[in-house]
């Protein structure tokens, strides 16, 4: 049973708690404390110009966080909050500038997750942060640019005893972050996606009833340690027998009934559903990170607005590629 009285405790005193999210786990800070929000970005590395997702504990706590509040974020908090998306708005004079990496937009959303709502509930019910103000600040729980964490074991291993307290949570049962909408530019301006996440374009859609604008290009931002690169299911078998016919140490994740035929160290085969791969993919990343290998090759997935997430995932995954292996946009 987490002691949520003692996480309380520790945010109050400005100090660190990693908690779980239904998307991935948070490291988390009371927003209202620059000093405290300060550490998040100490100790994960991260720029200061990167703003936080505040996390409330219902949709009635984010009035104090804002200027004004638009009839799409009325209704987009009303159908999807608890749940994976985040609302970017106009930001409160009194929020930190630390919180919004110095813009005048703020980022927040209500997570739903048991043991976060109950975390987030018990804040607000200690009185909150400084000034009143009731919100935790908590991004992905691990370094800039590494796997974002599903796991509680996982942040551990990030940060061994750097955080004072980990709440494990047990599995994250979406496992990829939330998606991003920005309604800070106005009543006339239409929705902008800024990260692609769990909850798909097509339902935001649907409930406001008007087109929304998706990303340009993915943002890398996070990655494994060990170099990945996507590959077209009919090039694996021989990409695979290139590098470890150079000694190189091979992992290999697929979804496809294809990986007894691989030459690899190390192989993940995932669900060939677009959600249940989403929910495993940064496990199975983790996983493949710690097996010692030198190279992990992902098999392309479908060209299909049901794996548009887990394909925009995949793009940030991309580290440098593989022995002049060269994936263009053909071979996804």
């Amino acid at each position: 049973m987490p002691d949520y009285a003692h996480a309380v405790e520790l945010l109050r005193a400005g100090e660190l708690v990693a908690f779980p999210t239904e998307t991935v786990y948070g490291l988390g800070a009371d927003a209202a404390n620059p000093q405290a929000v300060s550490r998040i970005f100490a100790i994960k590395n991260r720029p200061a110009d990167h703003p936080l997702i505040v996390h409330l504990p219902d949709a009635n706590a984010f009035s104090p966080w804002v200027r004004s509040i638009p009839s799409a974020a009325r209704a987009l908090a009303e159908a999807f909050w608890p749940g994976p998306l985040t609302l970017v708005l106009p930001r409160a004079p009194n929020v930190p500038d630390v919180v919004t990496g110095g813009q005048e937009t703020v980022a927040l959303r209500v997570p739903a997750h048991q043991v976060a709502l109950k975390l987030l509930r018990a804040f607000a019910r200690s009185g909150g942060g400084c000034g009143g103000l009731c919100g935790i600040a908590a991004p992905s729980a691990n370094r800039f640019g590494h796997v974002s964490p599903t796991r509680a074991e996982h942040v551990r291993e990030e940060f061994g005893d750097a955080i004072p307290l980990v709440i494990d949570g047990g599995p994250c049962p979406v496992g990829i972050e939330s998606t991003i909408v920005d309604l800070s530019r106005g009543e006339g301006f239409a929705p902008r996606i800024l990260r692609l996440g769990a909850l798909p374009p097509e339902r935001i859609e649907a409930l406001l009833g008007t087109r929304v604008e998706l990303p340009k290009a993915s943002q890398k931002s996070e990655a494994p340690r060990t170099p990945l690169t996507a590959v077209k299911a009919s090039r694996l078998p021989e990409v695979c027998e290139k590098l470890t016919a150079e000694g190189k140490k091979i992992g290999v994740l697929v979804f496809s009934p294809i990986d007894a035929e691989l030459r690899a160290q190390a192989r993940l085969r995932l669900p060939d559903d677009p959600e249940a791969y989403a929910r495993a993919l940064y496990d199975a990343l983790h996983t493949l990170d710690a097996a010692g290998c030198d190279a992990i090759l992902a098999e392309s997935v479908p060209d299909d607005p049901r794996w548009r997430t887990v394909a925009d995932r995949l793009r940030d995954q991309e580290t440098d590629q593989v022995s002049g292996i060269r994936c263009q946009e053909s071979d996804r």
